[in-house]
């Protein structure tokens, strides 16, 4: 099984990469997976019914997820369906789309994938792998709804069963949740046997029928159907026929021995069926678009489904899985059909079709083999399955029960319905109407024909094989105690009430088809001002009102007042807790260390003082000056790891600031904090107040004992260093680190997108000493008379204005930076086992690259970073996840370090841990982050001004090496 999910995905990829070169035959190399499910199915057909065929695969062992397949009569039958509808649809659209078809690849990648996913649903036996796929199949039919993208019909279709199927699928999950946490078990073979009693499993069994109710279009949640017809032909075929809405309908199945006996199980499904019933037949008589009367026959059908299946008899059971095959076979049949009419004549309208029978015999004979199954004709299933049901009914009411009786009346006059609209698809389509002229001749493609033609064999042969057919469905429905006589499907059970209502619902419905003129004038004085679509529009219009409402008082563009409602919040929400709980505080002393309280004050006054700080730039400084302090108590508490990155942050902030002030006014705005002082002063102090009696009341929380007493023995132990926030971060919580190095690449990415106003790139100018030099001299050889005729220490110092020049600066940073990138190469390879590591080296380096910029400008950064961030940032995650996953290829877990002990004699020894890789390419993230914020909020905003004045030399210089560069590419080529 998880071999065929794997070919329907390998498919669903290679499908629309193909299409370009194969065109309409794709469909054919789709059709493979589908085959593939046809054909395991029949093989192990022995094996499904003698025990059942489960798989399991392990997922996530440490969560205790897994893969859980399993194939058993049920899920047996549901497969072939899938399977062998999905592939006959297939290879019909191999004759009805043509070559030039807009996205046609991506159409055929989306229904291979959904048959995937219906396949995966089926057969899954875990509630959660089957919610994935039934939320999977959800996704792909939005996609296939809307493949004519370009109608607002089809946009609006496909977002509204996307929204109504989801909505299902999300309540029903939560059904899962309250099962699974009471049963203590997630296995869908084990809860469909026993599921929990009680309130809990009253309320789940509830939120499962929402499920039910919005994939399989049943009254209230019917409405989605209809609009969904927007799709193409073979999507309704397969979808809205013989898959996806049949997802509901497998699941009350499923769950029918589980719920029978929960109370509101049976009631719902069966009167809500049969509203569906007559609500969606009595639709069906008034629509003059061919695909819209089967659609609301399918909603009519899908609501007889439901009623049966969910009806808890094991009769009636048997009779609606009987129903299930028919209808699959049958309707998809017969929307294959209209596909034909419409394809080949260009209309299905059933008011302008006439004599198309006699051009097309076949095609008619098809669609008489299928209206009469769906009408209930011997010898066809559907009068198979429908005289089971009956009959199941009439033995429920014999036997003083009310809902059976109820169910019969629904039942037959709902299947009297049925009767009159298939008469009216196969008379609209087909017959010759007085005043229309006649189609002209059609060529009929054995193609074409072929996947039609099939299915409605199929569903003769059914009712004609009936016996063969009750052995394939007889064990699904005997998981369901039977009272008295057991009823078996078959042709003949001789004349009884089910034989008698047969004939009855066939000859009322033949009596409607033949009155349609006065019912259709009936149903014209009776229709209703509103429908559930109109309902559904109301509702969706009525969100965004509230949500506009909502949005305007909430946000009101001030940065204040969102933090004041998110503290306010904090505030209210914190102490509410703490007042509730009243939860203990530990013992606690002001200070351990004299120099605490000192670095205590000078925060406060830090902090206070930020707050009344005129200037932007002093009070970022003021702000900076908290965070040394609390590197100094990091430091003082003997973490020395934690103090040097604390003030290395500190540093690379500071200078972003910097960077993002220079562009900004040197003062605060006049208003700046005149509003509501005494008001943000309280909030402010309650928010600290608040957080530190939560630290207090976190450390007082913790009762067991921590893990992090373990750490320097694992430190040791597994990850071969003594330095244990180092090894932490590279070896014990390694797959932490990769999520932080996630975000950094993310925020630098962010940060640069937000600056770079044409291009992502930046590649800075090519710059070295020997070009840089003799464009500054010039070609005499001489200073140029625009240059500051003073020596450079740094390449670039010569490209500044003399007024911008520091030659003090410049001689402390030639001197400083290599001794920085050595520092930053120590820290990185000697903080496995002393303060370091390569986040504080890549830091560090970073502020080495800080110095050569703010010395010398963006020239200089491009002199001494010649490559790009993006180039450093990707190699860095490269390193981190290839020390993650070549452990997996040794076959040991992800992130597993070794280490290799070098004697070096009168050096020494060294240890070579392999986890340094990985703090490698911490490294490289950290340096490719602080070169990106440079090159975006420093270089890329030089650049920018430069391009708004008068050109400077260094904006000269940067065209002057474009220019020889340009034409030295040019020699070459």
């Amino acid at each position: 099984m998880l071999v065929v999910l794997g070919a329907f995905g390998i498919a669903s990829v290679l499908v629309p990469a193909l299409t370009p070169r194969l065109g309409t035959r794709v469909f054919l190399l789709a059709a493979v997976p589908a085959v593939a499910a046809v054909v395991h199915a029949a093989l192990a057909a022995p094996a499904v019914f003698a025990r059942g065929v489960s798989e399991r695969v392990p997922w996530v062992p440490a969560l205790g997820l897994t893969l859980d397949t399993r194939l058993d009569p049920l899920s047996w039958v549901l497969a072939l369906l899938v399977g062998g509808v999905g592939a006959l649809v297939l290879v019909y659209c191999r004759s009805y789309f043509r070559n030039d078809e807009p996205h046609l690849g991506a159409f055929a990648g989306s229904l291979t994938a959904f048959a995937g996913s219906m396949y995966g649903l089926v057969v899954a036996d875990d509630v959660y792998l089957l919610f994935v796929f039934w939320e999977l199949t959800t996704v792909f039919s939005y996609l296939l709804i809307g493949h004519y993208s370009s109608r607002r019909a089809s946009r609006g279709s496909a977002l509204q069963a996307l929204l109504v199927t989801t909505f299902g699928g999300l309540t029903m999950l939560a059904g899962f949740v309250l099962l699974t946490t009471a049963a203590g078990t997630s296995r869908l073979s084990e809860l469909a046997t026993r599921a929990p009693e009680g309130a809990v499993g009253t309320v789940g069994a509830v939120l499962i029928v929402v499920g039910i109710l919005s994939k399989s279009a049943v009254v209230p949640l019917h409405f989605w159907l209809p609009g969904a017809m927007a799709a193409p032909t073979p999507v309704s075929a397969y979808l809205h026929a013989a898959a996806m809405v049949k997802a509901g309908i497998y699941l009350a199945a499923r769950f029918s021995p589980a719920f029978a006996e929960t109370p509101g199980w049976r009631e719902s499904l069966v009167l809500l069926g049969l509203v569906t019933m007559l609500v969606g037949g009595w639709r069906a008589l008034r629509e003059t678009d061919l695909k819209l009367v089967l659609a609301y026959g399918t909603v009519a059908q899908l609501g007889f489904l439901t009623a049966a299946i969910g009806f808890g008899t094991r009769d009636a059971l048997l009779g609606g899985l009987a129903l299930l095959v028919a209808h699959a076979l049958f309707k998809s049949t017969l929307f294959l059909v209209v596909g034909i009419v419409d394809h080949d004549t260009g209309t299905r309208d059933l008011r302008k079709l006439s004599g198309l029978g006699r051009a097309a015999p076949a095609l008619a004979v098809v669609a008489a083999l299928a209206a009469a199954s769906m009408a209930g004709l011997p010898p066809f299933a559907g009068f198979v399955g429908k005289e089971t049901v009956l009959a199941a009914m009439v033995h429920a009411g014999e036997s003083g029960d009310v809902l059976g009786w109820i169910a019969l009346a629904g039942s037959t006059a709902g299947s009297a319905l049925t009767a009159a609209y298939a008469a009216r698809v196969y008379w609209g389509a087909f017959a010759r109407k007085p005043g229309v002229p006649d189609v002209g001749v059609i060529r009929e493609s054995p193609a074409f024909l072929l996947a039609p033609a099939v299915l409605a064999v199929l569903g003769l042969a059914g009712g004609i094989a009936a016996p063969g057919l009750d052995a394939v469905l007889a064990p699904v429905a005997d998981v369901l105690p039977a009272e008295g006589e057991v009823e078996h499907l078959a042709l003949w059970h001789g004349i009884g009430i089910p034989l008698l209502l047969s004939a009855v619902t066939i000859g009322l419905g033949l009596g409607a088809f033949l009155l349609r003129e006065p019912i259709a004038r009936v149903q014209a004085r009776l229709a209703l001002r509103r429908s559930a679509s109109d309902a559904y529009r109301g509702t969706l219009s009525g969100i965004d009102r509230v949500a506009a409402r909502t949005t305007k008082v909430v946000q009101r563009g001030s940065l204040p007042y969102y933090l004041a409602v998110i503290l306010v919040v904090f505030v209210v929400a914190v102490v509410s807790a703490l007042v509730r709980l009243a939860p203990p505080l530990p013992e606690a002393r002001l200070w351990d260390q004299p120099m605490q309280p000192v670095a205590a004050v000078v925060m406060s006054v830090a902090a206070i003082a930020a707050t009344v700080a005129a200037k932007r730039f002093q009070a970022v400084v003021l702000v900076g000056v908290t965070g040394f302090g609390m590197a100094l108590l990091f430091a003082d508490f003997g973490a020395p790891d934690l103090a040097l990155t604390q003030a290395l942050v500190e540093l690379v902030t500071l200078v972003a600031f910097v960077l993002v002030l220079r562009r900004l006014p040197a003062r605060l705005g006049t208003k700046h904090g005149s509003s509501f002082r005494l008001g943000r002063a309280a909030l402010g102090i309650a928010v600290g107040a608040i957080m530190s009696v939560v630290a207090l009341v976190a450390l007082a929380a913790r009762t067991a004992t921590p893990i992090a007493v373990e750490f320097p023995r694992l430190a040791v132990d597994g990850g071969h260093g003594v330095n244990v926030v180092n090894v932490t971060l590279v070896d014990i919580r390694g797959w932490d680190t990769m999520g932080e190095l996630s975000v950094i690449i993310a925020a630098a990415t962010g940060v640069a997108s937000l600056v770079f106003l044409s291009s992502r790139s930046d590649r800075m100018p090519e710059f070295a000493r020997r070009s840089g030099l003799s464009l500054l001299r010039g070609r005499s050889g001489r200073p140029s008379a625009d240059h500051d005729d003073r020596g450079s220490w740094l390449l670039a110092g010569r490209t500044l204005a003399p007024r911008n020049r520091s030659i003090l600066l410049e001689v402390v940073v030639r001197l400083v930076f290599p001794a920085l990138i050595v520092l930053s190469l120590y820290l990185l390879l000697a903080g496995h086992n002393a303060p370091g590591g390569g986040f504080a080296g890549g830091l560090v380096a970073g502020l080495a690259l800080v110095a050569r910029y703010l010395a010398a400008g963006r020239i200089e950064l491009a002199a001494a970073a010649p490559v790009s961030a993006g180039a450093l940032l990707g190699s860095g995650l490269l390193f981190a996840t290839g020390a993650a996953v070549v452990p997996l290829f040794l076959g040991v877990d992800a992130l597993t370090s070794t280490y290799l002990d070098l004697d070096l004699g009168w050096f020494g020894s060294v240890s070579l841990v392999t986890s340094t890789i990985f703090d490698v390419g911490v490294y490289l993230v950290v340096i490719g982050l602080v070169l990106d914020v440079l090159r975006s909020l420093g270089a890329e905003v030089d650049r920018q001004e430069e391009e708004g004045d008068e050109p400077s030399l260094a904006g000269r210089l940067e065209a002057e090496e474009q220019r020889r560069w340009t034409a030295g590419a040019g020699a070459r080529r």
